[in-house]
């Protein structure tokens, strides 16, 4: 039985990074929450109010051995903006920012050399002109969301948010990655 590693991510509203992430072959459980962080066991309205300093995150559960970090790296920057601060779509504040949380320092070498390839042009997209701001930092604590946002796109597909802002992540996936998704291994 192989082990599993954990990505913990921050782009936007959970749902839609949800959403996106459990399309990938290799992807466990993806798990909405917060971190980043001071306010202990926060709840969702806590953290939409902006006032507890965490953000919007998923905790990746996956098999290293049928998908890498650095594809989990890959999607992540694929599906959500990392030049803006504090927003992506109409989502706006803190909340809301580009974030990757690394749980040891292989995780952070591999981050800070994929956002060092972003921005000087050497991977799939250039943000040669535009700065990434995603914010590299260690995880201290997740705190895992209320359970009605666990898995939220797949239970509220009708949601008119998530048809204007997860679902377009989740063709993206599909599109972009079908190679790699769970309904094409």
């Amino acid at each position: 039985m192989t082990e599993t590693e954990t990505a913990t991510l921050a782009g936007g509203c959970f749902w839609c990074i949800e959403a996106a992430f459990e399309e990938l072959d290799g992807v466990e459980d993806v798990t909405s929450g917060y971190a980043g962080g001071d306010t202990d066991n926060p709840t969702y309205r806590q953290v939409c109010s902006g006032s507890t300093g965490h953000a919007e995150v998923v905790q990746v559960e996956y098999d290293p051995q049928v998908v890498a970090y650095e594809d989990l790296l890959e999607v992540f920057f694929r599906i959500h903006d990392p030049t803006t601060k504090d927003k992506q779509g109409p989502d706006v504040g803190s909340q809301y920012r580009s974030a990757v949380y690394y749980h040891d320092d292989e995780q952070k070498a591999v981050v800070e050399r994929f956002v060092h390839n972003l921005q000087s042009g050497g991977e799939f997209d250039s943000y040669e002109n535009d700065e990434i701001v995603t914010e590299i930092a260690p995880l201290d604590t997740f705190w895992r969301a209320e359970e009605k946002h666990q898995n939220y796109y797949e239970k509220n597909p009708g949601d008119r948010y998530c048809q204007f802002h997860a679902e377009p992540k989740v063709k993206k996936v599909r599109e972009e990655f079908g190679d790699r998704t769970a309904k094409n291994a």
